[in-house]
């Protein structure tokens, strides 16, 4: 029984009403995880000992450079889902978290030239980690771009779908460039298999942080998804009576 309730909300016309409920969870979410994370990270956690103050980019570097992964696997799921399953709602929230995604790759690509000029001394390297997020960034404008090429949407849909899953390959290059190749950029700091290689309290701030950009994530995306909803499904009887 409750399979099928959840089944239902794969409709639009039932996960518009249930996003509209989550959505102000999660921006309460992300207010909570962000003002305590950004309290650890600038007010408690101990300045590093070798790159001193600066070294405080990567709570923003760090949870940025995840959720640009996440929410590409993310996407690319829901894109596969609705390509196999020729579901509206897929393509839609596909669709609603791209923009989201470019912008924690953008974000990601920013703050690490800003980390970089001081550490390095550039602001850009052709590194293997720092090529492959640049090729993530532009694999969401690509799949941006496209959609927005192709008037019908059930087309730019799929079209969008196999681009997705496609680029899915970058991803493992990108988590695995620091052990596959000689490169500039520093091994990871968190790992499931290793005891974290920093302070405790740099590791909540960190955490933190990424629950704070994951939260916001999700609900942009929520509220991105009911604007498209509202836009394919204008023409519904549903639609005409929610927006009166």
């Amino acid at each position: 029984m409750n399979l099928i309730n959840w089944f239902k909300f794969a409709s639009p016309q039932s996960f518009y009403p249930l996003a509209g409920k989550m959505i102000p969870w999660f921006w309460a979410l992300a207010t909570v995880f962000g003002a305590a994370g950004l309290w650890l990270s600038f007010f408690v956690a101990p300045t590093d000992a070798q790159q001193g103050e600066g070294y405080r980019i990567i709570f923003v570097h760090v949870p940025a450079s995840w959720l640009s992964m996440f929410i590409y696997l993310i996407m690319a799921a829901w894109a596969g889902l609705g390509l196999a399953l020729n579901t509206r709602l897929s393509g839609m929230m596909a669709q609603s978290l791209a923009p989201t995604g470019a912008l924690m790759a953008l974000l990601s690509l920013w703050t690490g030239a800003l980390w970089g000029k001081p550490m390095w001394g550039t602001w850009w390297v052709w590194d293997a980690r720092l090529t492959s997020e640049l090729i993530l960034f532009f694999l969401y404008i690509g799949f941006i771009a496209l959609q927005a090429a192709i008037d019908d949407p059930r087309r730019a849909d799929k079209a969008g779908a196999i681009l997705a899953l496609v680029g899915v390959v970058n991803i493992p290059i990108i988590y695995f460039s620091v052990k596959w190749w000689n490169t500039l950029h520093q091994g990871s700091s968190v790992s499931l298999t290793k005891s974290p290689s920093m302070a405790q309290t740099m590791l909540w701030g960190m955490l933190l942080m990424a629950l704070c950009f994951w939260m916001y994530s999700i609900a942009v995306a929520l509220t991105r998804a009911r604007a498209i909803i509202l836009e394919r499904e204008r023409h519904t009887e549903w639609v005409k009576h929610a927006v009166e």
